[in-house]
């Protein structure tokens, strides 16, 4: 049902908060998605039956750990 989420993904829903942004950075995984808005810091944690009604495309910024120094 839902794309495989990774802490740091940056993912846009279909509306834009009432703020004016429209990214949300995943903070928080389980039975519930723990977002927060990348314009004002605003945290909300919704459903995964509702993340994956709303989501509109997913950004994978969760990359740091494959790269090697």
């Amino acid at each position: 049902m839902l794309p495989d989420l990774r802490l740091d993904d940056i993912v846009q829903l279909r509306k834009p908060h009432p703020c004016g942004g429209t990214e949300w950075k995943v903070v928080r995984l389980g039975a519930d998605i723990g977002l927060e808005c990348c314009t004002c810091q605003r945290r909300v944690l919704i459903s995964r039956r509702e993340l994956a009604r709303r989501l509109k495309v997913i950004q994978p910024r969760g990359d740091h750990d494959s790269s090697t120094a």
